[in-house]
């Protein structure tokens, strides 16, 4: 289909067409991989001239950078939701089953609702340039900062401790969600959710420090 052949979709606000096309792309990166994915095929799934689309995204890969971003925002701000019982105060006991369980759920609830497209933050095609590979992993290292901090709070260990479990957490929650969506069903997300959680849970409840001084019911 030639330029002057492509169908026009109906003209929009700029933020709307920006969403619109972030959408498109999106879908389009999670099915078939950045570098099987063109300007063209974008611009036609979406019904845009090519100048409309550089208008809006400079490069392909500004484009894919931004519908990741996206992502990584959604993700973390269910990471932060989960948090912040422990990280607002006061902690009382039980509350860390809780969090860890909401944690599991934040993954669980973002790959049920991205599907593959959950793949651009977890199994990126395009890490060859390290900075491209921060920026792709950004969501990820950002929700395992947020954990090791309440991490070192209850279990009172170093940093470096702290950092490499809440990364195990991570990838923990982050595999069983996708492996979970790609399986096919068979196990109910609640399910799922409780299973790894309790997992997760036994490992933690046992690092955490003796003297901790939990917060007293009123």
């Amino acid at each position: 289909m030639t330029p002057a052949e492509r169908p026009r979709s109906p003209r929009m606000p700029r933020d709307a067409r920006r969403a619109q096309v972030l959408l498109v792309a999106r879908d389009l990166f999670s099915g078939d991989g950045f570098h099987h994915v063109s300007m063209d095929d974008i611009a036609e799934r979406a019904q845009v001239s090519k100048p409309v689309l550089y208008r809006h995204f400079p490069s392909k890969l500004d484009l894919y950078l931004a519908v990741v971003e996206e992502q990584g925002v959604e993700l973390l701000r269910a990471v932060d939701q989960a948090l912040e019982p422990i990280e607002q105060g006061p902690v009382h006991r039980g509350d860390g089953r809780g969090v860890v369980q909401a944690l599991v759920r934040a993954y669980f609830d973002f790959v049920e609702v991205a599907g593959e497209s959950s793949s651009l933050l977890f199994e990126s095609d395009v890490t060859h340039d390290a900075a491209v590979r921060a920026r792709v992993e950004g969501a990820g290292s950002e929700a395992a900062r947020g954990i090791a901090r309440v991490l070192g709070d209850v279990t009172g260990l170093p940093t470096d401790h702290t950092a490499l479990l809440a990364a195990t957490l991570v990838g923990m929650a982050q595999t069983g969600a996708t492996s979970r969506f790609r399986g096919g069903g068979g196990l109910e997300v609640d399910d799922a959710v409780d299973l790894v959680a309790r997992l997760a849970w036994h490992g933690v409840a046992g690092l955490i420090r003796e003297d901790y001084e939990y917060g007293t019911t009123a």
